[in-house]
């Protein structure tokens, strides 16, 4: 597999953002001592039905409008919704650089469970997401962030109730929970599928040359969405975490087949409980491609900001 490694606009950006430039912190999969996990995957008939799952009817009008719209220091945001699947109504944020003379390729960001599209504004957060949105933004690409289902301005199809309905013994009070989480996956990546069909409809926007980066849920639907969407040309899933049910239809192994000869980055921590090293090992060995990376930084769940000048730079490179 190709080691990790930074471009000179990976560099650049680095030190545009004041992060970490050493490359020592992230350590290829070779450098990692564990044993990988054995991981299955499922047979190529039940792989082609689980693909099913995430079929939707492009037919259904997509409606879609502008609702607000912003220009600031040389940058456009439009706020939009458009009829996802099912009828429920999808807001996201559209950013593109207010001055183009070609349509600019698009980065879709995806962001992890309980958090919402607002969290690509915030800097040095939970997902570094303010970094990774400003680094795209430099780079000249668009980018458009959708909330998941349940999440940020969606939270009224869980009745106003927030995702994390995790219970204490002491909760008189547990929280709603009317979608299961392989509901809010599923739903969500079919939903970015209808995003894409958004995009398409763009004169401003290059529909053939569209990225994704997600981070914890957002990675695992970056597997789920680059497998089963052929118009994702490139993929960077960050800190994604692990399923082991080989049934599971949201089980990130079940896509690998799915994403063929594109390039993938897998940014993984090397203390991250939530996928051990091993597992992530075992994962990424079933994408059967010279193309693809994995790449470890010291950490967990939650990394530092220093994986962020690489994940760019990889974009940079493959779109």
């Amino acid at each position: 597999m190709m080691k990790s490694r930074l471009t000179f606009a990976g560099w650049m950006l680095a030190a545009s953002l004041g992060l970490s430039m050493n490359p020592v912190r992230a350590q290829t999969t070779a450098e990692i001592t564990e044993t990988a996990e054995q991981v299955e995957r499922l047979g190529s008939e039940a792989a082609q039905a689980l693909m099913r799952v995430y079929d939707y009817d492009a037919t259904i009008p997509l409606e879609a409008r502008i609702v607000e719209k912003q220009e600031r220091d040389g940058l456009t945001r439009e706020k939009i919704v458009f009829r996802g699947v099912q009828g429920f109504l999808v807001p996201g944020y559209l950013q593109y650089p207010t001055e183009r003379e070609t349509p600019s390729p698009c980065v879709l960001l995806l962001h992890g469970w309980s958090g919402s599209k607002d969290h690509w504004w915030k800097d040095d957060g939970y997902i570094s997401g303010g970094n990774v949105r400003r680094g795209l933004m430099e780079e000249g690409f668009a980018i458009l962030a959708l909330d998941a289902l349940c999440h940020g301005d969606r939270i009224a199809q869980n009745d106003f109730a927030p995702v994390n309905h995790y219970r204490a013994e002491d909760d008189t009070n547990p929280r709603k929970g009317y979608f299961t989480q392989e509901d809010i996956y599923i739903q969500t990546t079919r939903d970015y599928r209808r995003a894409i069909d958004f995009l398409e409809m763009r004169a401003d926007i290059d529909s053939d040359r569209i990225g994704m980066l997600g981070y914890s849920m957002g990675g695992t639907q970056t597997y789920l969405l680059t497998g089963v969407e052929p118009r994702v040309k490139v993929s960077v899933a960050v800190a994604a975490p692990a399923e082991r049910s080989k049934f599971s239809p949201i089980a990130p192994q079940n896509f690998v087949q799915g994403i063929g000869e594109r390039p993938f980055l897998t940014i993984m921590g090397t203390a991250d409980t939530m996928c051990p090293v091993p597992h992530a090992r075992g994962r990424f060995s079933l994408i059967d491609n010279s193309i693809s990376d994995q790449r470890f930084f010291d950490g967990g769940h939650r990394l530092s900001a220093d994986w962020v000048p690489g994940a760019i730079a990889w974009i940079v490179d493959h779109l």
